[in-house]
């Protein structure tokens, strides 16, 4: 039987820009080891596969069942496959392009919804879950990872792994000069993230190219044979709450005692795949 396949281009402004993505649909019929095989076979960072037989609609509870393949392996979760896929549901598979469809994936249901600017432009958000944050790890041991000396990275700030469904280490660094240098060293990263469940490295710098953005980042997972992503929606939300958690930049909560981010995240420029992630985070009343 022969599935529909999508190639979509995510946090993109134009063609050919942004992160690729590959979605196969009616793919009920799909075992592991083909999607595996296949994702390898497309070699994108991942490939997506709907999990409903065609015209079938979503599951009774109104969720649509997606798995997500990395080119080595499943993963729970990541951001542009989520809202790439989204994204042809809502224009190929949904009753009348609804506002909102929720994705049902291993890490649980992901609810991703249009917005449209003043300008008109319609855009897809999607609402990660709560953060998780784990270890702080030594700035040196990152420093190698990423081939830089340790005065490279911002001392102000921790290290630290942060999660909202696939474990990100966030890094941060003094400047954009440094972020260009990073050179990733295989050994030492395989030494440093070992036995961790992260293994997406995300280093970050306040200086990016464009004005109209907060912050440059470049994000490597090669445990996944992804060496560099050029658009990571699942780590840039680990760096929105790490961002929050952090108060960075002098950030102080409001009268209400929250701290909130919205941030425009530059992403891929490295690869000539140039991204643009917007984020919004806020800590909880509580």
């Amino acid at each position: 039987m022969r599935q529909p396949l999508h190639l979509v281009d995510v946090f993109a402004r134009e063609r050919y820009a942004g992160n690729q993505l590959a979605v196969v649909t009616d793919a009920s019929d799909l075992d592991d080891a083909e999607m595996q095989a296949l994702a390898a076979e497309i070699d994108f960072s991942e490939t997506t596969y709907v999990e409903t037989d065609a015209d079938a609609g979503p599951q009774a509870d109104g969720t649509w069942p997606v798995r997500i393949f990395t080119p080595e392996a499943e993963i729970p979760f990541a951001g542009h496959p989520t809202l790439g896929t989204a994204h042809v549901i809502q224009e190929h598979l949904a009753d009348g392009e609804p506002d909102e469809v929720v994705l049902d994936l291993d890490v649980g249901e992901v609810p991703v919804g249009v917005r449209e600017s003043a300008e008109g432009v319609e855009t897809l958000w999607m609402t990660q879950r709560p953060p998780t944050f784990g270890d702080e790890l030594a700035h040196a041991d990152l420093a190698a990872v990423l081939g830089l000396n340790t005065a490279a990275l911002d001392g102000d700030y921790p290290v630290q792994v942060v999660s909202t469904g696939l474990p990100t280490v966030v890094v941060p660094l003094a400047d954009r000069d440094a972020l260009e240098r990073v050179d990733v060293d295989r050994a030492v990263y395989d030494a440093v993230t070992g036995e961790r469940e992260a293994k997406n490295v995300l280093a970050f710098a306040p200086d990016p190219r464009d004005d109209a953005n907060d912050f440059a980042v470049r994000v490597f997972a090669p445990h996944y044979g992804v060496p560099e992503d050029p658009a990571t929606g699942s780590s840039n939300g680990c760096l929105a709450a790490y961002l929050v958690r952090h108060e960075f930049g002098g950030r102080e909560p409001d009268d209400r005692g929250q701290v909130t981010f919205d941030a425009r995240v530059e992403q891929g420029y490295e690869m000539d795949r140039p991204s643009l992630v917007h984020l919004e985070a806020r800590t909880n009343e509580e």
